[in-house]
């Protein structure tokens, strides 16, 4: 399998994180671990499903997936190919009126959100396009296309940056002092904007915190102690959540 990552053009880098193109000739089945950033994908070859409990779902070849509660497993076919479109993470909003909490934990058909006939037409011109870059500047047609005039939410584009800055640490309550604005109406625009509330976007934060360090850390313990966790049974715990597998397994095969 093999995975490409495209940097958008000056006008869509305040909305894509960045592009990719993942194409495969065999049949993989892998996971996917929560992320903070909305996924488009465009499948132009093949076609892509949701596993859960054994049982195979085939996904739409052009979809959307919203924030993700939990690890989610998926099987390609044959001779596959996709373009990833990778929204920062207030990056959605700009692009549709729907409120982004609204995929939480979902992966629904693009048409579902755009006009039918856009997508129709941005799905034959990718089956035309010999090359990947090609293949980019439709996606990026298609999404200039739809690009709307939004001011930005400056108070929740800091409290993301804070999160980030705090790998995810800092509380509910003090990220709102900070701020000065309290946490219903905070925490109302935070699940609009960026599709999940400030609580759960910190835990995932700090998820991806943990992966980072898990190679280089001395022991559960150090990575505990690291990163707030009350307790090993509670670290393990959230750790299968988001991957399925146990600290210890998942270490050995990094």
């Amino acid at each position: 399998m093999s995975f490409y990552k495209i940097t958008p053009t000056e006008e869509l880098k305040p909305y894509v994180n960045h592009f990719a193109i993942s194409e495969s000739l065999q049949q993989h089945t892998y996971k996917v671990f929560p992320s903070t950033k909305l996924v488009i994908g465009f499948q132009y070859k093949g076609f892509l499903n949701s596993v859960e409990n054994n049982l195979q779902n085939t996904l739409a070849t052009a979809g959307i997936t919203g924030i993700q509660n939990s690890f989610k497993t998926f099987e390609n076919t044959v001779v596959t190919g996709t373009v990833l479109v990778y929204f920062t993470e207030t990056g959605f909003t700009y692009f549709s009126s729907l409120p982004a909490h609204e995929l939480f934990n979902q992966s629904v058909s693009l048409d579902n959100i755009f006009e039918k006939n856009k997508i129709e037409e941005t799905e034959y011109k990718l089956s035309l396009a010999a090359s990947h870059t090609g293949k980019i500047k439709i996606i990026e047609q298609f999404l200039l296309s739809q690009l709307k005039e939004r001011k930005e939410d400056k108070l929740i584009v800091e409290a993301v940056k804070l999160i980030y800055q705090s790998n995810g640490l800092i509380k509910i309550k003090e990220l709102t002092q900070k701020l000065f604005i309290s946490q219903s109406p905070f925490e109302k625009r935070f699940r609009s904007l960026v599709g999940t509330t400030p609580k759960k976007f910190a835990s995932i934060v700090r998820f991806n915190a943990v992966i980072g360090d898990l190679k280089k850390a001395r022991s559960l313990t150090d990575l505990c102690f690291e990163h707030n966790f009350f307790d090993q049974a509670h670290f393990i715990k959230d750790f299968k959540q988001y991957t399925g597998d146990t600290p210890e397994n998942f270490k050995r095969l990094l």
